[in-house]
């Protein structure tokens, strides 16, 4: 009796701590620093949008988010295509072959970031992609291939072969396997994989503030760090920049979040 009445109490503390400050942020966007310090809990009485406009033009977050868009869409573009194809051929191969080259593939998941910055930065300093968006993409796509083999592989393994041997059959090369039978049935797990991948590059502020020199290619992260710093004491400005750089992760949550659960519970249950 009595674990029935604590359990809801949790839950509520547990909820209240999670909303309430989501809501302050929230509200607080609308506010001007008086209204939140008078009153940080109620909905705004008389909301503005100055506090977004001058996130944009004073911050300089426009552009920001413009860089963090190309280099968040291109890294999860490149890293998908590269892992989807990477996982099928392992699939495929035949005896432990696929194996062997799947473990050397998600090896590097086992290798901390921070081992493989100094390499990185030479080889892409000596390349001249530090300071542009190419090289964010390319860093991005390495460092989060590993994740998304091990992800796309899994799931490729469980299509059936019989499947395959019908393909080849009909003339099927492994290319047209790939895009005929393992694309539409790996929907799900790309979905999946590529939310992942997004919310990773959409936050990364390691490598933008080791291989970003320029203001001209400020990612979103990056730009924030140096809002914060400027406007230290201007508290809805500042939660006006976090709503800007966490508005791209909920849209794609909620626009991809079928695909989502069903990636989480493919295979879970059979029969």
């Amino acid at each position: 009796m009595l674990h029935k009445t604590i359990r809801p109490v949790v839950l509520l503390l547990g909820a209240a701590a999670v909303v309430l400050p989501l809501l302050v942020v929230l509200f607080g966007t609308f506010k001007t620093l008086p209204q939140l310090f008078d009153s940080p809990l109620s909905p705004p009485g008389s909301p503005t949008l100055d506090n977004y406009r001058r996130a944009v033009d004073e911050g300089g977050l426009g552009a920001a988010f413009t860089n963090s868009l190309v280099v968040t869409a291109g890294a999860v573009l490149l890293t998908l295509v590269v892992a989807s194809l990477a996982a099928f051929f392992c699939a495929r191969m035949p005896g432990r072959a696929g194996w062997a080259v799947f473990g050397v593939l998600v090896a590097g998941l086992a290798v901390p970031a921070q081992a493989a910055i100094v390499p990185q930065y030479v080889l892409f300093d000596r390349l001249g992609l530090t300071d542009s968006l190419l090289g964010l993409v390319l860093v991005d796509t390495t460092m989060t291939l590993p994740t998304a083999v091990f992800i796309l592989g899994a799931f490729l393994r469980t299509i059936p072969e019989e499947l395959y041997e019908a393909a080849e059959l009909d003339g099927a090369g492994p290319l047209r396997a790939f895009r005929s039978i393992a694309l539409p049935l790996t929907r799900p797990a790309l979905a999946t994989t590529g939310i992942f991948l997004f919310v990773m590059d959409w936050n990364d502020l390691l490598y933008p503030l080791l291989f970003v020199r320029s203001q001209e290619h400020r990612t979103l992260p990056l730009a924030l760090l140096d809002f914060q710093g400027e406007f230290l004491t201007q508290y809805p400005l500042l939660f006006a920049g976090v709503v800007i750089a966490s508005a791209p992760v909920v849209v794609v949550y909620v626009l991809l979040q079928r695909h989502f659960v069903s990636g989480l519970t493919a295979g879970a249950v059979r029969g």
